[in-house]
């Protein structure tokens, strides 16, 4: 798939290059000069990505405009729904929300997100490949998505679970192997990547895994399988829980987004290892709610905010405090080393071509077009 070949080769480049970009300060936006409000709520998701965002761009940001303030609401993983209430209460009280590409998608057809023109919301790279060429067409998934990263779905495990005999898992079918290792998994409260490891550990080849899942039989094959494992399943809804959840020994397996398993490992020194095998790969990035342009001053803040904080430095500073892939091609040979810890940053990213040899690329487009429903279905299926 093409996403795939585009995140490989980013993830090659970090590992090869470096300094082939020419860094250079940060341009002007095109609302520079014009009223602007002083405050913005930003929606993230908590935990250590929230913190690599507010490191890379956000206090920079804040150093250069010392009269604005930001409000940080943790509701990322409930945005959709959010966005949702505010909308029908014609209270939309966020700025800059971000997203998943599935639910940017969403987001857009249901009217709740600005449609934008990426070259007047990012800037270009440095050396002046527009900002539509430098993130590619496979990055721009819809009209109102501003991309940040490519990231992924996997499982970190404990590498001292004396049950296991010194065997250690290597594939995803692993997770469903409660008698070679046994203990508590931790899962994400949602059909989303567990619908689709399901079937692929029950036999449906990859590249025929959605077409499995759009029918009632192929829904029903996968939580079937996942009942084989429900019971020894400890449900997440933040990012952060897998990783806790770990760290106390409450569960040896778990899920969650690799940048959170990252600083689990390397900033935490827990005795943890990622298993790489199927990781579902997944992009993230910005969207505006709709109606902001309603209010000029604070889409013209956010406007001159996210041209600073999307441009070519800023996505490769972030990925200096987690191992999540710049969504800009000219950011990739500008990664380095972690910004504290010292360690190179490339063995540690998704993109890692060691790393990516068996990955599932998410489709999103069918995603957003079945969420609801699926959604439902599986929240029925827990309550049972």
């Amino acid at each position: 798939m093409k996403l795939k070949t585009l995140l490989l080769s980013s993830g090659a480049i970090a590992l090869t290059t470096t300094g082939v970009f020419a860094q250079s300060e940060a341009t002007e936006s095109p609302v520079a000069g014009e009223p602007m409000a002083n405050e913005m709520t930003i929606v993230s998701w908590g935990g250590a990505y929230q913190d690599s965002q507010l490191k890379a761009y956000v206090e920079p940001y804040l150093e250069m405009h010392p009269e604005v303030s930001v409000t940080w609401d943790e509701s990322s993983g409930e945005a959709v729904a959010g966005m949702r209430a505010q909308s029908e209460a014609n209270n939309v009280t966020w700025d800059l929300v971000d997203v998943t590409a599935a639910d940017a998608m969403r987001l857009c057809d249901e009217g709740l997100a600005m449609e934008v023109d990426i070259d007047e919301i990012a800037a270009p790279a440095p050396d002046g490949t527009s900002a539509a060429d430098d993130f590619t067409e496979d990055m721009l998934v819809s009209d109102c998505f501003i991309p940040q990263i490519a990231y992924s779905y996997t499982f970190g495990y404990r590498t001292d679970v004396a049950e296991w005999n010194g065997e250690v898992p290597t594939q995803i079918c692993d997770v469903f192997d409660l008698e070679k290792f046994p203990g508590q998994r931790s899962l994400e409260k949602r059909p989303h990547n567990n619908m689709e490891w399901a079937l692929i550990c029950d036999g449906v080849p990859q590249d025929e895994v959605y077409d499995v899942l759009e029918t009632e039989e192929g829904q029903q094959q996968a939580l079937d399988k996942l009942d084989t494992i429900k019971d020894q399943t400890v449900w997440w809804t933040a990012g952060a829980d897998t990783p806790q959840l770990l760290a106390d020994k409450e569960v040896v397996f778990g899920s969650t987004y690799n940048g959170r398993l990252f600083s689990l490992i390397a900033e935490q020194d827990q005795p943890v290892a990622m298993m790489w095998d199927t990781q579902s790969y997944d992009l993230d990035g910005w969207i505006i709610p709709a109606g902001l342009e309603d209010n000029q001053e604070a889409l013209n803040r956010v406007k001159d905010f996210l041209w600073f904080a999307t441009d070519t430095q800023r996505l490769a500073d972030q990925a200096k405090y987690i191992s999540y892939g710049p969504a800009r091609q000219s950011s990739a040979p500008l990664v380095g080393q972690h910004a504290t810890l010292g360690i190179d940053m490339a063995p540690h990213m998704p993109t890692n071509p060691e790393n990516a040899s068996n990955s599932f690329v998410q489709n999103y487009t069918w995603w957003a077009d079945y969420r609801d429903d699926l959604d439902a279905k599986f929240q029925a299926w827990l309550a049972q």
